[in-house]
Formats: C-alpha cells, structure tokens, sequence
C-alpha cells in the first residue's frame, strides 16, 4: 500500500509556505486508496484545533491589564502585535507583514484535508457503502463548519438584502491547490454550508462514545446554528428542537469548586479535589469537540472581564443565588497559579484553565431554541428552556417567570454571554448580528492605564481583514475597506 502522509499536516505547511495562493501540490501527496486511510485522515488530531478566540480582544468582553501588569500575562505592553491592533481597534491590517495568520491558514489546511475525503472516499477500494457515506458525511460537516466559521470573521454578517454581494470568502472545493479560487458572496457560502449539512445528515451516526465524531445531533445543531445567523428562527428552532431530542444533557455546575496554586485542573467536584472539570472527551454535553487553534487557542489569564461582561453576570441573579460560571472561571481581586499569590484589587481575570469545547455543545441548542421562541414563539417556553440552563448553572437558582416579550429576549441574549463570553469567535459573531437586528447597538470601550479606545459595535473593523501574507501571493483577492 502507497505511504499515506498526514494531509492536514502538509496542506498546513505548504499553505504557508506555497509561492501563489494555494498554488502547487504538495510533492509526495497521495490520494488514499482505503477506507482506512480516509477514516485515519478525519481522526488526525490537527483537525481538532479549529477555533480562533483572538478576535475576542476586539469585543466588549474584556479589558487588558495594565502596560506591565502584576499579572504578566495580561500586560498591554506584552499583547502580540495583532492583539494590540484590536485591543486598540487600529484600522488596516491586524497581523505584520509576512506574518502567520492564525486561524484563515489553518481553517483552509482543514478544508483541503475534508475536500480530500469529500471528493475521494465513495471510490474507496474497499468497505461497506454505508460506512463510506459516513466518514463522506462527517467530513461534509466538518467543511460546513470550517466555512461557517470564516465567513462570520472575515466578511459582513448575513443580511438577506446584501447577501448575494457581499465578499465571503474564497470556496475550495477541491483538493486541486494549484486553481485560483474566487472570494465568493456571503450568500454562495451560506448556501454551500446548508447544502454540506443536509446531504450529511442521512449518513450520520445516532450514537458515539467519540466526542470527535460528527453526529445527527450535530448535523441538526450546526443547521440552528446557520439558520440563527441568517435570522431564520423557524428554522432554527427546529433544528435546535430535533439536535435536543437526540441529547439534551446538561453539566451541573453547582457540584464543582475551585482549589489555590494550580493552573490545568483548577476546577474540580466538590467531593474530590482529584475528579477534575470534565476535558472534552469525557464531558456529556459536547455533541461534537473542538478545541481552540494550536497557536492563541486560549485566553487563560491574558484578559481581564469588563465591566460591562461583570454586569451581565450581575443580571438576573437572585440575593443567595451564586453564578457558578463567574465563580469557576474567574478570579476575583486575587490569584494563585503556584506559590506565589497575584494581586489585583477591583478587576476579575479570567482564569478557567479548562480547554472548553469550541465545536458545538447542548447548551448552545438551549441558548438557540430559547432565543427562536423569545422571536417567533412562545416566552413560557423560552423561560423554560433558559431556566433549564440556569438550573445547572446557577447555585440556588429561582426560576425566572412572567417575563414580557423584549425582556425574554434580553435575558435569552445575556444568557448566551454568560454561557459563552471567550470561547471560540461567539461573542464577535454576536455583536454584528445583533448590531444588525438592531438588538444590541453599542459603543465597544477599551482602555490601557485610562487611554480610552472606542468603536462602534457596527464599524467595518469588526470584519477581520485577510491577512498581508495572504494577500501578498494573492494580490487580486477584493477586500473589505477596514
């Protein structure tokens, strides 16, 4: 049998590497002729590494530390270069000529590795059919994913007014890297991720102990999540309906506790300080596990929360009720990472030390079921679905009720803030959506030692720009004006 070489690997190399945007074969590549080698190319570990959370240091969520913080990791003065550019909300380029871009290189290494196992794993010599069309079918959701993801950071978000030209991004789809690919409207992009998810779900597993396998649940549950973007509530309601029916499990909170002078392992059960936060493999709510990118995958101690992100924690929150996502995550005026204890008077740093899942989870299909019925449906049900949550979330938690229309909307939208502040690009994609429902207009404030930085959550500088290394090889690519 033919070496196989790990593919994502390669394409991660040679896209960085590579002379003309996605110009020349990687030498030595060989398409895999079993079923096998398809199955070990969507198992490769690479893969898992999928989700950028540096744009959260453009959002409203978080708050730097001094020039030269007492919590080093946090100091301004310390901040990469691009993570200064969006801290400080600078027009033009986020990353330095000739510069790695983070996540657009990796997230189109993943495509080329999908198209892969799209285009080649039903001519496969052996194995069953059905077993073909599921290992085609997952990668079908991968790719959906991967583009899902990049036309929310790189391009406007949708808006079915403008969405047949506003500039997506390129659509590969093939594993021909030597054609140049057109940036395709919001729209086509839109409709290839619909187009993935739905030929996939027939082919897709029900069960699986793999947290990595994409599941039916997950099929349904990106689907809501698309629809949500698109505001099709309907639709998302009823994906997100049908994702909960296959798994609607739900973490208790309230059994974990934190314990000093430990980073990894910090959180752990109440009732033994060895049973640590569940990793992605072993938790129940992952439908399906990703993990931040290999390179600025977390934020662990890098920012502090802002005053706007504590008082949302501070909403909705009865006298004797306790937030256990505040009280797990973050460390209030003090911290203690090993022998030595960090003092930082009056702020909360964001301390989980846990690799949160940034694939898709049950919460989220609460948060999107909850927010279509706040929308189109019923509040009682959105309560429901919210208090659900807030069980499980919130120590002595008392049931919220009677609320009107708008309120359950704004209490939906600070539940998925809460839920979600600094994982994955949630809360960026948040902010423009929202900005152009007109749900949440604001102005986005930062600050370094009382220099105030402000920006509109509507400004062009929340679509991220392509990259100067990218757009060096590939100089005709249209831009957004930032």
């Amino acid at each position: 049998m033919k070496k196989i070489f790990s593919i994502a690997l390669v394409a991660s190399i040679f896209l960085s590497s590579c002379n003309s945007y996605l110009d020349v074969k990687p030498k030595g590549f060989t398409i895999p002729e079993l079923l096998n080698d398809y199955q070990l190319l969507l198992n490769d570990q690479g893969l898992i590494r999928a989700s950028p959370v540096f744009s959260n240091y453009i959002t409203d969520n978080i708050l730097s530390g001094t020039r030269v913080d007492v919590n080093r990791s946090a100091s301004f003065d310390y901040y990469s270069t691009f993570q200064k550019r969006l801290y400080t909300f600078e027009h033009g380029p986020i990353f330095e000529d000739g510069q790695y871009e983070i996540y657009w290189e990796t997230a189109y290494s993943h495509i080329f590795t999908f198209n892969v196992i799209i285009n080649n794993v039903l001519a496969a010599k052996d194995g069953k059919e059905s077993e073909k069309k599921r290992v085609w079918a997952e990668a079908k959701v991968g790719r959906a994913f991967e583009y899902l993801s990049l036309v929310n950071i790189y391009s406007k978000h949708y808006d079915a007014a403008t969405a047949d030209t506003d500039l997506g991004v390129p659509l590969v789809l093939t594993e021909d890297i030597t054609k140049t690919y057109e940036r395709v409207s919001v729209a086509k992009i839109y409709e290839l991720v619909r187009q993935d998810l739905e030929d996939a779900l027939p082919h897709l597993a029900t069960h699986s102990n793999n947290k990595y396998q994409a599941l039916k649940s997950v099929g349904y549950g990106f689907l809501s999540r698309m629809a949500l973007y698109q505001g099709d509530f309907k639709a998302a309601l009823e994906n997100a309906t049908e994702a909960l029916k296959l798994n609607d499990y739900l973490e208790d909170y309230n059994l974990y506790t934190t314990k000093e002078k430990s980073t990894w392992g910090r959180v752990h059960l109440k009732t033994d300080v060895d049973e640590e936060f569940p990793e992605i493999r072993d938790n129940n709510e992952v439908l399906w596990g990703r993990m931040g990118t290999a390179s600025n995958g977390s934020l662990n101690t890098e920012v502090y929360a802002s005053n706007d992100l504590m008082e949302t924690y501070k909403r909705n929150l009865d006298a004797h009720a306790k937030d256990m996502r505040y009280e797990l995550f973050f460390c209030r005026d003090s911290a203690s990472f090993g022998a030595n204890v960090i003092r930082f008077p009056g702020r909360v740093l964001w301390a989980p030390w846990i690799d949160f899942n940034t694939g898709f989870g049950t919460p989220e299909l609460y948060l999107i079921a909850a927010e279509a019925e706040a929308r189109i449906g019923s509040t009682a049900e959105a309560l429901r679905l919210i208090n659900t949550l807030r069980d499980k979330r919130i120590e002595n938690n008392k049931p919220i009720t009677g609320l009107n229309k708008d309120q359950t909307l704004q209490l939906v939208l600070d539940e998925r803030n809460r839920e979600m502040p600094l994982t994955a690009s949630t809360r960026l994609i948040d902010l423009k959506r929202l900005h152009l429902t007109g749900d949440l207009t604001k102005d986005i404030v930062h600050y370094v030692e009382g220099e105030e930085f402000r920006m509109s959550s509507g400004d062009a500088r929340m679509i991220f720009p392509v990259a100067p290394k990218a757009l060096d090889i590939n100089p005709t690519m249209p831009q957004y004006k930032r």
